[in-house]
């Protein structure tokens, strides 16, 4: 037996491949890359393609429009159509309406559906599931079938033709969506906070306005931007309820330019801009807002 013990032969392995770095960086190619970004241009130019009509209906003469026809590029410009569609629409008083109907409804809409919204989703409420399902059916209910019950539940009040009339039927038709969006968000929100702020000595309504309104932000501002779209393009509600000029709102006063515009196009489009621009511009700059709000609550982290 030798004094030294034998070492068995270590086996070689093959030499690894290192792939160059080009390889490494490089991504498989995407097939329909390009045929995708063209369907989808020609889909957003299709969406697109009612806003640059109405614009440029808008924009020319009733003669170059009877002349040259409503698809063709104008031959002439002219701002007088909005100054005429101003005047004919009563756009002074429907704005002002509008506006104060907007401020008047919005907030106090957004404020219910939140507090209604945080119980629900936190707090152990002894009938929370059947008051959950009560106001979401009423996301079901067609506002066509509550048209005679509310007016004649409006006029016993006295409520009829006014502005404030119209805020009891806006809020019921707005609390559902706006409850469903909003406890979706805060049942995202981690409980241990809740649990800190009441070792804390904090209350359930000190909880809700230091705590979870700051947190829920972009919820409610989602919630308040769609509610706002929503009650400034309303028109059924206010075209039965509202019957004096000096209570019309936007969309009722639009009604003008019959008669008057009924072969004035360039007119009707004029006025129908004048109507929808505030919401549309909202609307551009305020996007991101709607599209966080409404994925916050999607997913947890």
């Amino acid at each position: 037996m030798s004094s030294s013990a034998e070492v068995a032969p270590v086996a070689t392995l093959p030499d690894a491949h290192v792939a160059p770095s080009d390889e490494l960086s490089r991504e498989p190619k995407r097939k329909g890359g390009i045929g995708i970004t063209i369907v989808l241009t020609l889909v957003a130019l299709l969406w697109l393609s009612p806003l640059v009509l109405l614009v440029t209906t808008a924009l020319r003469p009733l003669s170059d429009f009877v002349a040259n026809g409503a698809l063709s590029w104008p031959q002439e410009w002219t701002l007088q159509n909005f100054a005429d569609a101003w005047g004919v629409g009563n756009f002074a008083t429907t704005y002002r309406n509008s506006l104060f109907l907007l401020i008047l409804k919005v907030p106090l809409g957004v404020l219910i559906s939140a507090m209604l919204a945080f119980a629900l989703a936190k707090l152990r409420l002894r009938f929370g599931t059947a008051i959950m399902f009560a106001v979401f059916l009423g996301l079901t209910i067609p506002i066509y079938i509550t048209i005679v019950p509310v007016f004649v539940l409006l006029r016993s009040f006295g409520a009829i033709d006014s502005i404030p009339g119209l805020v009891g039927p806006y809020l019921a038709f707005g609390i559902p969506f706006e409850v469903l969006v909003l406890q979706s968000f805060f049942r995202q929100l981690p409980d241990e906070l809740i649990e800190a702020a009441k070792m804390d000595g904090a209350g359930p309504w000190r909880i809700f306005f230091t705590l979870i309104l700051p947190l829920s932000t972009p919820a409610l501002v989602t919630v308040f931007i769609l509610d706002a779209v929503a009650t400034w393009n309303e028109f059924l509600f206010a075209l039965i309820l509202l019957s004096s000029d000096a209570n019309k709102t936007i969309p009722v006063g639009l009604l003008n330019f019959q008669g008057q515009f009924s072969n004035n196009n360039t007119g009707l489009a004029a006025g129908i801009l004048i109507a929808v621009v505030p919401i549309l511009i909202a609307y551009i700059f305020l996007q991101r807002w709607i599209v966080g709000g409404l994925t916050a609550g999607a997913t947890k982290g």
